[in-house]
């Protein structure tokens, strides 16, 4: 796959605490430039964003981010209003600390709550892998599975570890038909980009794919 091709399956993202609207709106304009499958951005540039661009960039936020462990009420709350400001696609943290009490059957309703607040809407479900050993990481993709989502997410960029590709390699071992994949988190070079790709991966998360990108077409790769 080309490597314009392959920004197509981006999340093109910023989610850092710091940043601002101007930086928002730039990588809005590079989205729309390289055709990235979305922006991924903070929940409170949302509605800015739909105001400023429209249907011209599909919106992709975060809810319950980045540690988790909201109650399922609020991340609800948080999907619902972010839809009604203009964003497609929602990207939920798990509450980890139900995973590691071992309690499957709670995240599997919040998911599915979470789901039903989504509609048709998509839906990906980060796990943060670096947290959960290889059991929790297997009985996750039957959780996601079970539950309805869209996707199943690999990490947040924000916690120890980001995507790695044994865990992608087991995602696609243990979860259901119909079921996407993402890698997020230390997608740092176009190499990665491709063999994240290459393992069935249908969305990536990442800030460095339009630089790399524009890197390569400097260098005259």
């Amino acid at each position: 796959m080309e490597a314009k091709e392959m920004l197509k399956k981006v999340d093109h993202t910023k989610l850092q605490a710091h940043c601002t609207w101007e930086e928002i709106k730039v990588l809005c304009r590079e989205a729309i430039e390289f055709g990235t499958a979305s922006v991924c951005i903070p929940p409170a540039y949302v509605e800015r964003v739909y105001k400023t661009f429209g249907s011209a960039i599909n919106i992709c936020t975060v809810i319950g981010f980045p540690l988790g462990y909201q109650v399922c009420e609020a991340k609800v709350c948080e999907a619902k209003t972010a839809i009604a400001q203009g964003c497609n696609e929602i990207d939920m943290v798990i509450n980890i600390t139900d995973v590691k009490n071992g309690d499957f059957d709670k995240v599997e309703t919040e998911i599915r709550e979470i789901k039903k607040a989504c509609g048709e809407h998509i839906l990906k479900v980060i796990i943060e892998t670096c947290y959960l050993t290889e059991e929790e990481k297997i009985r996750m993709c039957r959780v996601v599975t079970n539950a309805g989502a869209d996707y199943i997410k690999t990490s947040t960029g924000f916690g120890t570890g980001g995507a790695t590709r044994e865990d992608i390699k087991l995602f696609k071992e243990h979860i259901g038909e119909g079921v996407k994949m993402k890698a997020a988190g230390g997608v740092s070079t176009m190499e990665d980009l491709a063999a994240f790709i290459e393992l069935g991966c249908d969305r990536i998360g990442t800030s460095r794919a339009i630089g790399l990108y524009k890197g390569q077409q400097t260098n005259g790769y």
